[in-house]
């Protein structure tokens, strides 16, 4: 595939850097604060990646999101849990009523497995969010998954196994 890693990678982060278009937008574009966004993004302060290019990385003093961590696997959340140095912080989110894997469930996903291992560390916090903000408009996507959810119940592989959705 031709171009640099930002080309490459650009379709795939995409929401993230409408994510980040949205709080810019909360700004006038002369506020310093809506300069400093740009000012972060061009120094690499900011840097939007997959998680991929970290193998081999060793961060230090970086402050990591790593964004719908339920569609990872274990082995991927101890991949880059490994690349943290000294100072640095990891925080995972996701949600795992939302996982997009073929191959991972509620239970299997890289989230909860962090969790079900990490419990009681001490360098270690867990939040459960109880409620989310959400546009009016995402309400009639989630009805749609929902009753499409309930026609592919009667959907069986090959092997036997229900379809997920």
């Amino acid at each position: 595939m031709p171009g640099d890693i930002g080309a490459k990678l650009d379709p795939y982060m995409q929401p993230l850097f409408d994510n980040l278009a949205v709080i810019r937008h909360h700004y006038d574009e002369r506020d310093p604060a809506a300069q400093r966004i740009q000012e972060m993004l061009d120094s690499e302060k900011l840097l939007i990646t997959r998680w991929p290019t970290f193998r081999g990385r060793s961060l230090h003093r970086a402050y990591l999101i790593v964004d719908e961590a339920q569609n990872l696997t274990p082995h991927e959340v101890k991949t880059i849990i490994t690349r943290a140095g000294d100072r640095t912080k990891v925080v995972f989110t996701g949600d795992i009523q939302q996982i997009d894997h073929p191959y991972l469930d509620s239970l299997s996903n890289g989230l909860s497995y962090l969790i079900s291992r990490m419990t009681g560390q001490p360098i270690y916090a867990h939040i459960t969010l109880e409620k989310g903000e959400r546009f009016r408009t995402g309400g009639f996507g989630e009805r749609f998954a929902l009753a499409n959810c309930a026609l592919r119940t009667v959907c069986r592989l090959p092997w036997g196994a229900p379809c997920s959705p």
